[in-house]
């Protein structure tokens, strides 16, 4: 995982301190080159092919520039005879190669998360992301050309543009916690939609699509238990989402979770892939313990573990869950705690690295789980995306469930009607979808792209951490998305089909028992200083023009805008007024 940075349609001297606003994403070091068609820069953190691997990369008349990792760069290699051609081991250069022969349709080969930009060979360049949004791409138009960076904060250290607030986004985060498709709160700019690819010539954006993030790959073939699945990746026999429940119902069960089992253990054996330490974030729920338990089975030592537990009272602590399946599993467990102390510390530095932001109070734990990490690993899997594809959220079964017993559509709540629609309009899906269906569909489009991708980005590379999510796999959501209903929600049980599965392959994660939830405790910390703090968020510009009551929102204690709106004036008082982290907190929240 790196940072890229650059102009495309001739060449601009600003792409050095555009990449040099991007050195905490690429630890080991800068490179910067111009050419006649783009200036193309790069901040590099070492992950594979650490000597051999540095970008800009050339190959096949072609250059590159990529943040993430393309996984089957080995598969890519070998499927398609590179190896005599390939100079390098990086992940990227089979793309280039590829590239060069069959054009922009070697980008519907890449099973990996990714942001680049292309200088073909052909003279056409390309700007892309991965089709689940998994790494971010911003670009501005302006006079010299199309611009382009991993982060927000590059076009303005580079004084490309200024941070003139979107108001209509800008109040969507305190509406959803995060914004909507391509806009940002900054004016001008925008990011690409996941899965989209643009063409760009003389500096104009001249075509661009969308790839899909479900598509039909290659079979994988079930194997033993205890085996790993090394086939090349293969498409399971999908179930309609229609087939009624027949006789055969238990046999296709037990069959189903074959096949899930391949699968998840292909995903996590690929995710692995990498030239430094790897380990996971495990919290006590299901997906991070599926997660740790194909890691446990597909490496030889114990894989390293970080958990965090909130040292509040009364707060849900999923400590000794994590720490019983970690046992259970032979991990290298470590704790880390989160308190008020680190609440106040850490507020303000999550804002600084939320350029583009999300109010999701999830955040502060993921940025102390980095922190904790950032010296014993480089490479963190995690279990973002479970949720979404195997359908977990309580959201889901309260819309399958009838108005008289409580049932609601799985959408936001208490948001303004305009932004409401444009919500709706986000998150249609295709025909043919079952409710529950379009209620994953929706959150695949909204929520995770643009609330849990970006908080795992921007908390993990501010500390220059890889963080990589085995869920959200093409082979994985081919299998996953498609199954019938009945192996998704069944009663007050959602995830049903990899509950079982963990239910045969890690009993200690007790996949049946009541969880806490996830939940964390700002509200205790902020109470005591809510009537100082009140006074001070309404003095923020940004916080007084679009929530004039903002202070009388922030007094009362069942308004649950308490956190949104601090974190939003934090955020403001840095990326719109050029504060610091201490002087953002020191004027927003008073001496702590």
């Amino acid at each position: 995982m790196c940072g890229i940075a650059g102009q495309v349609g001739g060449t601009d001297a600003r792409a050095q301190p555009m990449i040099e606003a991007l050195a905490h994403r690429g630890p080991n070091g800068l490179r910067v080159e111009t050419n006649p068609a783009a200036a193309l820069a790069h901040a590099r953190l070492s992950i594979i092919d650490l000597e051999g691997g540095w970008q800009p990369l050339h190959a096949a008349g072609s250059t590159i520039v990529g943040n993430g990792e393309i996984y089957n760069y080995i598969e890519l290699a070998r499927d398609h005879q590179l190896g005599e051609v390939l100079s390098t081991g990086s992940d990227f250069e089979p793309l280039l190669h590829l590239y060069a022969r069959e054009g922009e349709a070697a980008f519907t080969r890449l099973r990996g998360m990714y942001a680049f930009c292309l200088v073909g060979g052909d003279g056409r360049t390309w700007l892309a992301r991965d089709p689940f949004g998994i790494k971010p791409l911003y670009i501005m138009q302006h006079e010299g050309g199309l611009a382009f960076a991993s982060e927000p904060r590059a076009f303005f250290q580079a004084r490309m543009m200024g941070a003139a607030a979107d108001d209509e986004a800008a109040a969507e985060l305190l509406d959803f916690n995060y914004t909507l498709g391509t806009r940002t709160p900054f004016q001008g700019l925008r990011r690409l939609a996941p899965g989209e690819v643009i063409q760009v010539r003389d500096g104009r954006i001249v075509a661009n699509w969308r790839q899909a993030w479900l598509v039909k790959p290659a079979p994988i073939v079930p194997t033993k238990v205890g085996t790993q699945a090394e086939a090349a990746v293969a498409a399971p026999a999908l179930p309609s989402p229609q087939r009624p429940m027949g006789p055969d119902f238990r046999r296709d069960e037990r069959g189903l979770i074959d096949q899930l089992d391949a699968v998840l253990e292909d995903s996590v054996r690929i995710h692995q892939r990498s030239d430094v330490p790897y380990g996971l974030f495990l919290s006590g729920g299901i997906d991070s313990a599926a997660i740790a338990t194909l890691m446990a089975r597909l490496n030889e030592r114990p894989v390293t573990a970080f958990t965090c537990g909130f040292d509040a009272a009364g707060a849900a602590d999923e400590r000794a869950q994590a720490e019983k399946v970690a046992r259970a599993l032979n991990l290298d467990w470590r704790e880390t705690r989160f308190g008020e102390a680190d609440f106040w510390r850490v507020a303000p530095q999550v804002a600084w690295a939320l350029d583009d932001p999300t109010a999701d109070y999830a955040t502060l734990p993921t940025y102390k789980l980095a922190e904790a990490a950032k010296g014993t690993l480089t490479v963190v899997l995690t279990g973002e995306g479970g949720d979404e594809l195997f359908a977990g959220y309580g959201r889901y079964r309260r819309a399958l469930r009838p108005a008289w017993l409580g049932g609601r559509p799985a959408e936001p709540r208490g948001a303004d009607p305009a932004a409401l629609a444009r919500w709706r309009a986000e998150a249609r899906g295709p025909e043919g979808l079952t409710p529950l269906q379009r209620a994953q569909w929706a959150d695949i489009q909204t929520w995770l792209p643009n609330d849990l991708l970006l908080k795992l980005d921007r908390c993990l590379m501010a500390h220059g951490l890889e963080g990589r999510t085995p869920f959200l796999d093409p082979a994985v959501a081919a299998f996953a998305f498609p199954l019938a209903d009945r192996f998704k929600v069944r009663g007050r049980y959602g995830k049903w089909l990899l509950r079982k599965w963990l239910e045969r392959h890690c009993p200690a994660a007790e996949p049946w028992a009541r969880k806490q939830g996830f939940t964390v405790p700002v509200e205790a910390w902020i109470a005591p200083k809510a009537g100082d703090i009140a006074q001070r968020i309404g003095k923020v510009d940004a916080v007084r023009r679009l929530r004039p009551d903002a202070a009388e929102a922030f007094r009362s204690e069942t308004s649950g805008q308490r956190w949104p709106l601090l974190f939003f004036a934090l955020w403001a008082r840095i990326h719109l007024e050029g504060a610091t982290p201490a002087e953002a907190l020191e004027s927003v929240a008073g001496a702590i």
